[in-house]
């Protein structure tokens, strides 16, 4: 199965971020977005999300998928603990669950602290857990590795890897090492001049 954007167009006021881009993603496997500062990889994840209306394009393959999603910034609510900021997305999914979710990740000695208090990379992979236990068809992952040591990121994607398998994953990320330990089947690669698949 095939996900399909046709014709897309974006411009914010002379600026064309998006003319004409094609590209096709690949259902039930990781697809991952490469390109420079700029070229657009954000904003294509907001019109895939509906943040931003396209000027021209279909995305109707995509517009009854429910999208899970991490964003560059973590969004957390900083009152609430780790173990609460995921229930709030994914509230079908036992505290338990989460707790042992937050573990895997090296979170367990903090499940109960609030958001506030957690370093940069703790509140990261807080994020990620959310979007990982929420109810979605596409994941959307904007640099959601960002952050982190190197052997707490290997643990991350080593888990993350394993919850998204045979899962639909548009990921966005500089860093080519990311994508192989993904097992991404499909590369975008969006360039300042437009976007290609490879």
């Amino acid at each position: 199965m095939e996900l399909n954007i046709r014709g897309l167009k974006k411009r914010y006021g002379d600026v064309t971020v998006f003319d004409h881009f094609d590209c096709s993603l690949l259902g039930c496997a990781v697809n991952v977005v490469f390109g420079p500062s700029g070229a657009g990889k954000t904003t294509l994840l907001r019109l895939v999300m509906g943040l931003a209306r396209p000027d021209a394009g279909d995305l109707s393959s995509l517009s009854d998928l429910k999208v899970g999603a991490v964003f560059q910034e973590d969004r957390l609510c900083d009152n609430l603990s780790p173990v609460s900021n995921v229930k709030l997305v994914a509230p079908s999914v036992s505290r338990e669950a989460i707790q042992r979710a937050l573990s895997s990740v090296g979170l367990g000695s903090c499940l109960d602290k609030p958001a506030r208090e957690l370093s940069g990379g703790m509140r990261r992979r807080v994020a990620l857990i959310r979007a990982l236990l929420s109810d979605y068809d596409l994941l959307l992952l904007d640099e959601p590795f960002k952050g982190l040591d190197e052997t707490t990121k290997e643990t991350v994607i080593t888990y993350t890897r394993g919850m998204t398998a045979g899962r639909t994953v548009l990921l966005v990320t500089h860093d080519r090492q990311e994508a192989l330990a993904m097992d991404a089947r499909r590369i975008i690669t969006v360039k300042t001049e437009g976007p290609e698949t490879g």
